[in-house]
């Protein structure tokens, strides 16, 4: 389990508009069905949070929550030297 997992899944709490048990195989898609601005605004709440910039090109393929928490703990270590 990632370090980034815990805390993204408080951030999803609440835009979870289904009610859907976050896990890190949960997906942004089909799972929680977050349109496109839900997810860009997920994405600006992480990159607050956690003060790192995620490149968009990454986004494509990040389909679970899982998969998000590995990229923001690389780019945490990325920043962090």
């Amino acid at each position: 389990m990632s370090n980034a997992l815990d805390e993204i899944v408080t951030l999803i709490a609440p835009l979870n508009r289904k009610g859907v048990a976050v896990t890190p195989s949960t997906t942004f898609a089909t799972d929680l069905e977050w349109d496109s601005l839900t997810v860009m605004d997920f994405v600006a709440e992480m990159e607050d949070h956690f003060d790192i910039i995620i490149p968009l090109n990454l986004l494509p393929d990040l389909e679970t929550v899982g998969q998000v928490a590995d990229a923001v703990n690389g780019l945490i270590e990325k920043k962090n030297g």
